[in-house]
């Protein structure tokens, strides 16, 4: 199943690498810088999400597959299956994300149960 953003939407689809990530405490964000060998790297084409992980400091490489869709301000990933510890520990899952998404740059953002921020990815555009 394709999903194909509205025309007032920029578009999700490409390939994706993190920049950094945020911690946020009582709404404000704090900016990590990624440790030197991190690399992450989000890929939506056509309704379908597949990511991929390596951390200099785990001899073990992480992926994810699945299915996803964006709102005006969601994202929405059903990750089908993943390397052996995501699916150990996750299993099939969905995730939910606030999305913040201009032509070059996304931000998907973790929510408490009170819709506060509590934690950030933010890509940008490498294709």
């Amino acid at each position: 199943m394709s999903t194909a953003p509205p025309e007032s939407l920029h578009s999700l689809e490409g390939t994706w690498e993190l920049q950094s990530f945020c911690n946020y405490a009582d709404n404000e964000p704090d900016t990590i810088s990624l440790e030197e060998g991190y690399r992450q790297v989000k890929m939506y084409y056509n309704g379908k999400v597949m990511w991929s992980r390596t951390d200099p400091s785990d001899t073990i490489g992480r992926f994810g597959f699945g299915s996803y869709k964006i709102t005006s301000n969601e994202l929405i990933e059903d990750i089908e299956y993943g390397d052996h510890y995501f699916m150990a520990n996750l299993g099939p899952m969905q995730f939910r994300f606030r999305l913040v998404l201009d032509d070059n740059s996304y931000s998907q953002i973790t929510l408490d149960e009170e819709g506060n921020p509590t934690f950030s990815e933010n890509y940008k555009r490498i294709d």
